[in-house]
């Protein structure tokens, strides 16, 4: 990983209220210590013998984790890592935005926004920094260089405290739009997933002169009722169908119905932090049958984990989940995007199907792996950038 400097000058803008400003992780020893006393006196539930992962996390394994998590995790170790990125904050609309902020060695490079999803954190895009800031040093071109941009978005890391109701995708997106500003992008790309995969295509109804293209993953596509549309469907394409109609949703029907009832667990648990997160990660890694670990290294999962934690976010993140469900304003038709897109898509996890995407998005560019699943930068991080050059060398030859 290359180091950074972080001391880089302050940022001002006429669009955001507040100048930029950097910032550092400083984790107190009071709460590390914490954390480790509450890891050392779980209360476990029992567990119905002969059951295992289809009920939810099986107990000997949460009890590694969390030993794991309790004794051998060094936080200090990864915090390091993450503070040699330049890190920034800044105040939009009321509400602390904290993002990171790599400037590539190429002076031409794409500007380029990273946004995330839940239970996701800009620690997903840490193995894709340097190949795509940094392209010459992995063997690729200059041309393929980009400035990042990568937010946390309102409720999640140190995007806190979540300072009022409303914040949905679109206003996020709107808030995302003045942070480029303020760095004095006038044109750029935005990549999403999950989350980000809503907030990106926002971006791009609200300031289409401005976007260069928007890659997405872990998109989301959905029947408009519209009589033959789903007619002669590809084998591919009727599993992807039925793994959006039957998806284990329970985690967003609690967290778009009751999200501050949750919180008050996830809050003052570590252990059920963990489980609430990690059983996400075991279900939409890649391979399916496997521990999250083989898909993810240990330590960068639970890097994730201890975001959340050490922030206190397990609430204020759930609150998209409830934004989005109570947004009427979503459902408004906006008409089809006009902006160049690419999407990347697992074929082991994802849902969308080509033809209903491309009623919604200017689809040009259009990639299924069978290797990699939901977190796709974590997981096959050398492909998520290839695939990403691929796209925007693709709509800046145009």
């Amino acid at each position: 990983m290359s180091n950074f400097n972080n001391k880089q000058a302050k940022y001002t803008s006429k669009q955001a209220s507040d100048s930029i400003q950097p910032f550092r992780i400083e984790v107190s020893k009071v709460d590390l210590d914490d954390l480790k006393e509450r890891l050392g006196r779980i209360r476990w539930p029992e567990e119905l013998a002969g059951t295992g992962w289809e009920r939810g996390i099986p107990k000997s394994y949460l009890k590694e984790l969390a030993d794991y998590w309790k004794n051998s995790y060094n936080w200090r170790r990864h915090e390091a890592i993450l503070n040699e990125f330049p890190q920034f904050i800044t105040k939009i609309n009321g509400q602390n935005i904290h993002f990171l902020h790599i400037k590539s060695p190429e002076p031409d490079a794409t500007p380029l926004m990273l946004i995330h999803g839940w239970p996701g954190s800009f620690v997903e895009f840490l193995d894709v920094i340097d190949p795509l800031t940094n392209p010459r040093s992995h063997g690729g071109q200059a041309a393929d260089a980009f400035h990042l941009v990568i937010p946390s978005i309102p409720g999640f890391g140190y995007s806190i405290p979540l300072g009022e109701p409303g914040w949905t995708p679109s206003r996020m997106a709107k808030a995302f739009i003045r942070l480029m500003d303020g760095l004095g992008y006038q044109k750029f790309g935005v990549q999403g997933g999950d989350t980000g995969a809503f907030i990106a295509p926002e971006m791009g109804h609200l300031i289409p002169e401005r976007i260069v293209g928007l890659h997405l993953n872990a998109l989301l596509t959905f029947p408009s009722g519209e009589e033959g549309e789903l007619d002669n469907l590809t084998e591919d394409e009727q599993t992807r169908m039925t793994r959006l109609e039957t998806f284990n949703d329970g985690y967003l029907q609690i967290q778009s119905k009751s999200p501050q009832t949750l919180a008050y667990g996830l809050n003052d648990s570590p252990i059920g932090q963990l489980g609430w997160i990690v059983e996400i990660f075991k279900k939409w890694t890649d391979p399916m049958d496997g521990l999250p670990e083989e898909s993810i290294d240990r330590d960068r999962m639970l890097t994730n984990v201890s975001l959340f934690w050490f922030t206190g976010t397990a609430g204020s993140s759930a609150q998209v989940y409830y934004e989005s469900m109570h947004d009427e304003s979503a459902w408004i038709p906006k008409g089809r995007g006009t902006i160049p897109t690419g999407v990347l898509l697992s074929l082991s996890h994802d849902t969308a199907i080509k033809r209903l995407a491309e009623k919604d998005h200017n689809i040009v560019h259009w990639n299924e792996y069978e290797h990699g699943g939901h977190f796709f930068a974590l997981e096959q991080p050398e492909l998520f950038a290839e695939d990403v050059r691929m796209f925007f060398r693709q709509v800046q030859s145009q």
